[in-house]
């Protein structure tokens, strides 16, 4: 256990934000698990700019790593572009 006030407030913090970054992830995952799933063009180009914006976000807040962002949004992209 920690000894001093500060560490026993970190902990805290800490476990409020790991709640609440997890919560936030497992949203991004959804969404981009859901695009994935769709087979109809016209749905996820209307679905693909939240889930980016989504991304860009998460990004933004170092929840995810940019690069990753960039990623997910490139093969997203590419997912769509196969689409019929």
């Amino acid at each position: 256990m920690a000894n001093h006030k500060s560490s026993v407030k970190r902990i805290r913090q800490e476990k409020t934000r790991q709640l609440h970054n997890k919560y936030y992830a497992k949203t991004m995952r959804n969404a981009v698990r859901k695009l994935r799933a769709m087979t109809n063009k016209d749905e996820a180009v209307a679905l693909y700019p939240k889930v980016q914006k989504m991304l860009d976000k998460l990004a933004k807040t170092n929840i995810i790593h940019k690069n990753k962002a960039a990623n997910l949004k490139s093969s997203l992209c590419k997912h769509i572009n196969k689409l019929g």
